[in-house]
């Protein structure tokens, strides 16, 4: 069954997200990850604080927990820290 990592983030510094992003997709090939949708939020009901809104797709629950916590992308969470605030959700 599909697994997902829902990314809700808000961009404080440009270069480093550039940067983050640019990384990111290596990250995810080795766990048959994938970008489903990107892009800025339309609030409809609730609240809900981050600018963007990110959607990432796993062949299964082990796939996504094994590429969040892979040292190839932990690697990458200094500069994703310094990029955006943001808050990772695993559903699946």
């Amino acid at each position: 069954m599909s697994a997902y990592i829902i990314v809700g983030l808000t961009p404080k510094d440009a270069d480093k997200l550039q940067q983050y992003g640019a990384n990111v997709p290596s990250t995810l090939a080795k766990f048959s990850g994938e970008v489903v949708v990107k892009g800025p939020v339309e609030q409809l009901h609730g609240r809900f604080d981050h600018k963007v809104q990110v959607i990432l797709m796993f062949p299964s629950r082990e796939h996504a927990y094994n590429w969040y916590h892979s040292e190839q992308y932990q690697s990458l969470i200094s500069i994703r820290d310094q990029g955006m605030d943001s808050q990772f959700q695993l559903i699946g």
